[in-house]
Formats: structure tokens, sequence, C-alpha cells
């Protein structure tokens, strides 16, 4: 009987194993690569899914009387999932270390939006700092965890990858805009026309079954986003945060925090894309640009 290392190589030798017992034609084959496309991308996300659930599910089933309240719940959750995650070989200690970083990027500007008034976090709680509740880092941490994720998920190689410090810039500018816009002129206008610029080129390459498909880079940022967006108008219906506004009842949030989310998604993959440019000067394994190849 064969071992696995991992519960993803034994759910990759599942997958081969009904690849060959269903697939007999090109109709079933992209039936099989759409529905593999799918469950790749739930099992990129299942950080970020398995979180919203149970803000969903605090939010419609959390005793008042519980002697830890629901975002100290929510906290603990997170740790243990993400732990779960490591100690399966679901997730690699480099993936959670850009995971981390990210949560401490997401607290600090928690901290600041929230003093700002962007939004609040309208329950009581013991872990927080000031008025942020810890678990509101995994969120941002959930972001990344999905993009490292997918990207060693779908074996991403790009055409045309924009050099690092170019993309390295970018980010800092997005991120010192998401402060700074509170007292200088917003620049998000101008930032997006730069994602434009430096990415306008780049095609990413992905593996959903066995053929390699590929897309503009920019139009995936686009779809994360949308599915983020959704995810928050979630977040907020289960009133884990509340945006002015949705005080008194639960509304649409802006569609204008797409583009927030737009932002924030180029900041969550260059951090990614360090990442894999380190683990290749460590390991030299293929480069980032196929067209290097």
């Amino acid at each position: 009987m064969p071992k696995f290392s991992t519960i993803s190589d034994w759910l990759s030798s599942q997958r081969e194993a009904l690849r060959g017992r269903f697939v007999t034609g090109p109709v079933s084959s992209g039936v099989f690569e759409f529905v593999s496309f799918g469950i790749k991308q739930g099992w990129a996300c299942i950080f970020g899914g398995l979180l919203l659930a149970l803000i969903l599910a605090t939010h419609l089933w959390y005793p008042s009387n519980a002697p830890v309240s629901r975002y100290d719940f929510l906290v603990i959750a997170a740790v243990v999932i993400q732990l779960v995650l490591l100690a399966t070989g679901l997730e690699s200690l480099e993936e959670a270390r850009i995971i981390f970083v990210f949560h401490v990027v997401g607290t600090v500007m928690e901290i600041f939006k929230t003093s700002a008034g962007s939004w609040i976090y309208p329950e009581e709680n013991l872990l927080r700092i000031g008025g942020v509740p810890l678990f509101s880092g995994f969120m941002y941490a959930a972001v990344g965890s999905y993009l490292a994720r997918v990207w060693r998920i779908f074996h991403f190689r790009f055409d045309h990858f924009p050099p690092l410090w170019q993309q390295g810039l970018l980010a800092a500018a997005i991120y010192v805009n998401f402060f700074a816009h509170h007292y200088l002129v917003d620049i998000r206008y101008t930032l997006f026309a730069a994602c434009a610029l430096v990415y306008w080129r780049t095609w990413v390459n992905f593996r959903p079954d066995e053929t390699d498909r590929k897309m503009p880079l920019l139009l995936g940022f686009g779809l994360v986003a949308l599915f983020i967006w959704f995810a928050e108008n979630l977040g907020t219906l289960a009133r884990a945060w509340t945006y002015p506004g949705q005080e008194a009842a639960w509304k649409l949030v802006s569609p204008a925090k797409f583009g927030s989310w737009y932002l924030l998604m180029i900041i969550s993959f260059v951090l990614v894309a360090f990442l894999h440019r380190t683990r290749e000067g460590r390991h030299a394994e293929e480069p980032l640009d196929s067209q290097s190849r």
C-alpha cells in the first residue's frame, strides 16, 4: 500500500485515480478540468473559507453567555486552523511566514483605519489592540494564504514578469496611500494607472489539470478582488465589523471597496512573489518568468 507524506500527496493520488477512471474523451476531459479548477480554488482558499464560515456560524449561533467572547473565539479558532494546516503539510513554513507578515501589515492598517472611523468592530472582547480585535489580522492573512497556496497548487509561471523592485515600489506606494489619503490627496487612480503600466504585459500561466492555461494577470487580480468583496459583504452581514451607515441595518458594501481590495491584492501578490524569488535563490528552482526558461 503506498505511503503519502502529506494529505496533499494523498489527494493528488486520488485525483489521478479519478482522472484515469472517468476521462475518456475531449468532453469528459473538459468537464474534469473545470471541476478540478473549482476544487483547487476551494482548496487554495481553505483558510479564508473556514474563517468566513466561522464568522457566519458564530453570528447565528454563538451563545450570549459563553465564557469566551465571539471575537476571542475567532482568534483561537484561526490559530488552531493555521496550526492544523502546518501539521498536515497543507501549508509550508515559508507560506506561514509570509502570511504572518501580511497579518502584521493588515493589523497595523486596521488600527489606523478604525481610529480614523473608516469602520468599527461593534462587539467587546479581550484579545485586541485598541479598537481592533486580533482576529481581524487573520482576515488579511487569509488573502495572503490564498495567494501563496494558489500559486503552488496551480504551478504559476508568468510571461513578462515585471522586476520585483518595480512591484515593490508600487506595493509600498499603495500601502502608504491607505494611510496618507486621510491627510493628503487620494492618489488611488494614479495607483490604478501604475498597476496597469507595471502589469499590462504580464500573463499568468496556471495548470487546472494537465494542460497549462493563461490569463492576463490584471484580470486575475480583478477576479480575486471581486470574490473578496463578496466575502466582505458576508462578513458585514454577520456583524464581524460594520462600515458607517451599517449601524442600524445591513446594506451592501460600497462597490468602491472593490477598488481598495484590488490595490490590496497588489501588496499581497508582491509579498508572495518575494517569497518565491527567495526560495528560487536558495533552491535554484524554475524562474518565475516563463520567458526565461
